[in-house]
């Protein structure tokens, strides 16, 4: 058999990686047009930093894994084509800032249709609106001459930091097709490709719309929870609760379980807030007000949160930081990945920007270059620094904030930062990743998320 991959970002390298590794008799060829990303993945500095990922890249690399930037020869060969391409919220026309973007899968869908011939299946794994298999099912049957085309849904369920470990153990693979003979053919050959090392029983088989919904749904149930206990953190602050003897409380209960019950700044990356605006369109688009606003309200809250953050470091530097110093710590939306989307510290570092501060941003993944553009876009502004270190970030500072619960951060020598701070010094915990009893007995005024601040030495 051989595999194509037209997309090789986030989902389409690391899932691609796998399979080639766990799958030998297969060659799996993972294609972009970007050249400048297909050289990365065939360098020894790959594009997407995941915590085991080179490995796996290295086992099966020249052997039956290939990167490629010729799509059209990709798909010309594959029996198999995975869809992974980007399907960003929508910034114009109808369902601006809440639709998905379709315009990606639209467009490899005709190259697919110009380009294919024969029997191929097609497996979506982005992650698109409910009934998106259908759109693409008319458009290869509308414009292909001879091509034959079975369209599979087979959501990603990857967690950035973890995803090697997800797709070596994975929860479950969903896979959806249709109700006909041909579509269970097709998810029978995909069943089979997984199945060499995942578990029989943790792939389960559903309709196509069951499958692409349930991506959604699960995305929107977890950030969910964040906003959920994120609006309890202000409460705890708000009585002298503890957020974290909450969440461990609540947690005991089997009803609930302890995951995603961790309080912060709020949540980031490419899926959550994606994920609900879309689910939040769809309900719109089905007349289901009631319903689209509930969803809708979990993104506000978590925009909530990261203003809240913000305005409280202003408040406790005396409601001002105009001239004053921001060490950030970490900008990557979590630890262990360089990514970027949607991370709270962009709120975070613009809205410190605008007050009149310096903010100076240090994370061990994430270049310099992203850090500006994610925060300024094409403007400049000389109070935004990037520097190399954290104790770099922390010299003749005012404050620190920790965005990201990086490790390395856990062990800094807060008492070298503390000479080189004004006094004052304050610590923002985001992430509640620090010993803020210790922080506190060294001399600093420490916040976090949703704790009892305990008064400086």
């Amino acid at each position: 058999m051989k595999i194509c991959c037209l997309g090789a970002g986030y989902v389409g390298g690391p899932t691609m990686a796998m399979i080639a590794a766990k799958c030998p008799q297969i060659e799996v060829l993972v294609v972009d047009p970007n050249a400048k990303r297909i050289a990365a993945w065939n360098s020894e500095e790959l594009p997407v930093y995941e915590p085991g990922l080179f490995e796996v890249v290295k086992t099966a690399r020249g052997r039956n894994l290939f990167f490629s930037t010729d799509v059209e020869a990709a798909i010309k060969a594959a029996d198999m084509i995975f869809v992974c391409v980007g399907t960003p919220t929508k910034t114009y026309g109808v369902g601006a800032g809440q639709a998905a973007d379709l315009k990606y899968v639209e467009l490899t869908a005709r190259t697919i249709a110009r380009v294919a011939e024969g029997h191929k299946i097609i497996v979506e794994k982005s992650t698109v609106p409910v009934r998106t298999a259908h759109a693409i099912q008319t458009i290869l049957r509308a414009n292909s001459r001879n091509g034959q085309f079975q369209v599979l849904s087979n959501p990603e369920f990857l967690a950035e930091g973890t995803a090697i470990a997800d797709l070596q153990s994975p929860d479950r693979i969903l896979i959806g097709g249709e109700p006909t003979p041909e579509g269970q053919q097709a998810a029978a050959a995909l069943v089979d490709i997984y199945a060499n090392w995942v578990p029989r029983d943790r792939i389960l088989t559903t309709n196509l719309w069951s499958s692409e919904l349930s991506k959604l749904v699960a995305n929107a149930f977890l950030a969910q929870r964040i906003s959920s206990i994120n609006s309890i953190s202000a409460l705890c602050e708000a009585t002298g609760a503890d957020v974290d003897e909450v969440a461990h409380a609540i947690g005991r209960d089997s009803r609930i379980g302890p995951k995603f019950l961790k309080a912060s700044v709020g949540f980031g990356g490419s899926c959550f807030q994606k994920d609900i605006l879309n689910l939040t369109y769809l309900c719109k688009y089905f007349n289901l007000p009631e319903v689209a606003a509930y969803w809708e309200s979990v993104v506000r809250m978590n925009d909530w949160q990261k203003s809240r953050f913000a305005k409280y470091i202003v408040n406790q530097l005396f409601n001002t930081v105009t001239g004053k110093q921001i060490a950030v710590l970490g900008f990557a939306f979590k630890k262990d990945t360089n990514d970027t989307r949607e991370t709270a510290a962009i709120s975070v570092c613009r809205d410190l920007l605008e007050e009149g501060a310096t903010v100076v941003v240090y994370d061990p993944r994430v270049p310099a270059e992203q850090i500006r553009q994610d925060v300024l876009g094409d403007k400049t502004n000389p109070n935004l620094k990037i520097v190399n270190s954290a104790l770099a970030a922390c010299d003749n500072t005012h404050a620190i904030a920790v965005l990201t619960e990086w490790d390395e951060f856990k062990n800094i020598d807060f008492a070298a930062a503390l000479e080189g701070m004004h006094k004052p010094a304050f610590i923002f915990d985001g992430r509640n990743v620090l010993p803020h009893k210790k922080l506190s007995d060294l001399g600093y005024r420490v916040y976090a998320v949703g704790k009892p601040v305990p008064p400086a030495a």
